[in-house]
């Protein structure tokens, strides 16, 4: 029936749905005629457009996909994440690429899952680096470089430390470890 594929994110169609709900809901309630015609068109203009922005958004942030390696599972207190030379709020089902720096505040804490299972979590007063992450889902291999300047980090390890142990590293100031176990807490002043 259809030759080409539509594609539409779950958000834009129930962005799309409220406004149609809305569009019904105030047509049963507004007077008919061409003068009402023309004050229910102003509404219905700002809605469309509200949908129409949440669709863009919805875009942007699918465009970046490709780049994300993480995503933010948990976000507790303020959390900041830093990619480039912009600063933004880490919330839930948020990115994290390679090269961000994640902070946390006084009483933040924050979970990431990597492409590849790893886990890391992040105590308040923590400031992680992803300095690198490589990973091919097809044959398991991979690397990851993971920099805590200071606070707390413990990391649940993923397929990548199963397959190539040796590639998985977590650097804090004075020493750099190499990952042998699963599941390990490392802290840095």
């Amino acid at each position: 029936m259809f030759d080409t594929p539509c594609k539409f994110s779950v958000r834009a169609f129930a962005g799309v749905f409220v406004v149609a709900v809305a569009l019904c809901a105030q047509a049963q309630t507004a007077p008919s005629g061409p003068a009402a015609a023309a004050t229910d068109a102003a509404p219905a203009a700002d809605a469309v457009a509200a949908t129409a922005d949440t669709v863009a958004v919805e875009t942007a942030q699918t465009s970046t996909a490709p780049n994300r390696q993480g995503t933010f599972k948990t976000v507790h207190g303020e959390v900041t994440v830093v990619h480039g030379n912009m600063r933004s709020a880490a919330v839930v089902g948020g990115p994290l690429r390679a090269s961000d720096r994640v902070m946390t505040g006084a009483q933040g804490a924050a979970a990431i899952s990597l492409l590849d299972g790893t886990v890391i979590e992040l105590g308040a007063n923590s400031t992680v680096d992803l300095a690198q992450f490589r990973f091919d889902s097809t044959t398991d291999e991979g690397s990851m470089l993971v920099k805590l300047t200071h606070g707390t980090l413990r990391m649940i390890t993923g397929l990548i430390a199963k397959t190539q142990p040796e590639q998985v590293k977590v650097a804090t100031p004075t020493a750099v470890i190499g990952v042998r176990g699963t599941d390990f807490i490392v802290e840095a002043q």
